[in-house]
């Protein structure tokens, strides 16, 4: 189905993608984003729900209004750190919001294919996953564009909602910072810091049942 080059390529942007913080005020060209957003809304989605919407955030205004809602929040969870490891945490930059000319807000709408979505019955959350693989498929997207992506998480969701105008009964799931960088860090930024290192695969894999680390 694929040539070797291209599943070399595949690997590297997947190797390659990273979780940026600092931007560049460069416009994007709109074609970039809309090859972004139709990565993003060819995500599988649990009984074809499709459960996402995006909010492009321009505006100077939202854009500072949505960096005080992570800044805030950054702040209060400092509390949960003491010492280096909470030097570390406050160093972690939501400049980023501010600095990339676009952020991309993507929602998950529950209510979506009705009462009864195929397969979302018993796991609920999996409305969710959905729209986890949507912003997979965004950063390698972004990845092969070019383009820089730094997904935001620690936020209150009604300051998001307040701020965006969305109804009570959508989940705002990620704001996303997009735009050129001069920094694409050749590690994940955590890793770089130290707050954490990649651990070994083969010592999250089992076999058969949990704990079994050895094939029968």
């Amino acid at each position: 189905m694929f040539t070797e080059q291209e599943k070399e390529a595949l690997y590297k942007v997947i190797y390659t993608r990273r979780d940026v913080r600092s931007f560049l005020p460069d416009p994007i060209p709109e074609e970039a984003v809309t090859n972004v957003l139709h990565a993003g809304h060819h995500a599988p989605s649990v009984g074809f729900m499709q459960p996402w919407n995006f909010i492009l955030v321009t505006s100077e205004p939202l854009k500072e209004k949505l960096a005080w809602a992570a800044d805030k929040e950054r702040r209060a969870l400092a509390i949960h750190y003491e010492g280096q490891r909470q030097d570390q945490f406050l160093s972690l930059k939501v400049e980023g919001l501010k600095q990339a000319p676009l952020t991309i807000c993507i929602t998950c709408d529950p209510t979506r294919g009705g009462a009864h979505v195929l397969g979302r019955n018993s796991i609920p959350e999996t409305d969710m996953l959905s729209v986890a693989c949507a912003i997979q498929n965004m950063w390698l997207a972004a990845c092969v564009e070019g383009l820089a992506m730094g997904w935001v998480s620690f936020y209150k969701k009604n300051d998001v909602r307040e701020i965006l105008g969305i109804p009570p009964h959508i989940e705002p799931v990620a704001l996303l910072s997009v735009g050129y960088t001069e920094n694409y860090p050749e590690k994940p930024i955590l890793e770089t810091a130290q707050w954490e290192k990649r651990r070994s695969l083969q010592d999250l894999i089992y076999h058969e049942t949990w704990g079994n680390r050895q094939p029968e």
